[in-house]
């Protein structure tokens, strides 16, 4: 099996579910949950895809409101961790994949089209729905932390949403996604969308339909400009002209010197071990003896401390910061302001709330 991991989504959870005492949290963080796929996925080859490019150019000229409201003159709190990151993931040996002009969507996209055998990606990027396969590609999308998985496969898709498992891609242009500055077809929300995809299978078939209301017609009709320009924003790019990638798991870490050095310097000695511990080979750094009192995993994973005393570690650290269970904290809680792609906010029903429902949610609680 071939496990895809979206860095960026994983490790922004990991930043601001995590205590500011933490050194480097996003880094720490996103190691624990490497630890503990490792450990439970058992796969054979892995791949962790990052943003080179955030909001790429293509998908901009496509559609200028791309992300525009992620846009800002404050320095990203997460751009430190994001770059140590890749380096000493990269040191241990890990196949960190990015690519001019694309995001790790896109990367991810491009490596599952290229692999052989069964696929799991895992993020909590909902765009990557579009991309399951029976039986071959499914998601795993994080509620919480890595612990507690939803396995995204046709039959889920079509349970959540009401939809074919294969047409998440052409439900999603319809409805729209405010979070990321794609407004959708005015008028047509998602039940509408889901009801249109269900009835006709796809959006191509909803285009050509001779047998819409006049109403629904009317909207379609208006929206086929946008709709063209969506298609090259929403749905990930599985063509990127990836070099060909040796994904298999390291037998040792590929710059050991250079993982050493970086997880001394930044307090990520038991962090990294545990992660090293889960590879093929064995760890890259014994932890040091100043160091035994770490926390090594998140999740539950074993570390210095196991299970509940490591977490009860972490929830003397910053008891506010922290839910009193195993997983990662609730972002809804640590932070008012809440990215609204992460973590998913679900309604009495167990189905996920977007956008302004979402925050209405959060500030309801």
């Amino acid at each position: 099996m071939t496990l895809l991991i979206d860095y960026s989504s994983l490790l922004y959870r990991a930043f601001h579910s995590l205590p500011e005492t933490i050194p480097m949290r996003g880094v720490y963080g996103f190691l624990g949950m490497l630890a503990r796929l490792l450990l439970d996925r058992r796969p054979e080859q892995l791949a962790l895809a990052v943003d080179d490019d955030w909001r790429p150019a293509f998908r901009v000229t496509a559609l200028p409101t791309y992300k525009t409201h992620r846009l800002s003159d404050e320095p990203d709190p997460v751009e430190a961790d994001e770059a140590l990151g890749r380096r000493l993931l990269g040191a241990l040996g890990f196949a960190v994949v990015g690519a001019p002009g694309f995001e790790g969507e896109d990367v991810i996209a491009t490596l599952a089209a290229r692999a052989r055998g069964a696929v799991e990606i895992v993020s909590g990027d909902r765009d990557l729905f579009a991309l399951v396969r029976d039986p071959d590609v499914r998601v795993l999308y994080p509620l919480t932390g890595v612990t507690k998985l939803l396995v995204v496969d046709e039959a889920e898709i079509g349970r959540r949403y009401g939809i074919p498992g294969r047409a998440y891609g052409d439900f999603a242009l319809l409805r729209g996604d405010p979070s990321d500055g794609l407004p959708g077809v005015p008028g047509i929300g998602e039940k509408t969308a889901a009801a249109l995809i269900a009835r006709h299978g796809s959006l191509g078939a909803v285009l050509t339909s001779r047998s819409l209301s006049p109403s629904i017609a009317r909207r379609i009709d208006a929206a086929r400009e946008y709709l063209a320009a969506a298609s090259r924003v929403v749905l990930p790019v599985a063509s990127v002209p990836l070099p060909p990638c040796a994904l298999a798991l390291p037998a040792a870490p590929a710059k050991p010197r250079l993982a050493r050095q970086l997880a001394r310097e930044h307090r990520l000695d038991a962090a990294v071990a545990e992660a090293g511990a889960r590879r093929a080979g064995p760890a890259v750094v014994e932890v040091p003896e100043a160091h035994q009192d770490q926390p090594r995993g998140l999740d539950g994973t074993v570390g210095a401390l196991e299970g509940e005393a490591a977490v009860g570690q972490l929830r003397r650290r910053d008891a506010d910061a922290l839910q009193q269970n195993t997983g990662f904290c609730d972002l809804s809680r640590a932070h008012p302001r809440v990215p609204l792609d992460r973590p998913p906010v679900h309604d009495r029903a167990g189905g996920f709330l977007e956008g302004p429902q979402a925050l209405r949610k959060i500030h309801r609680e």
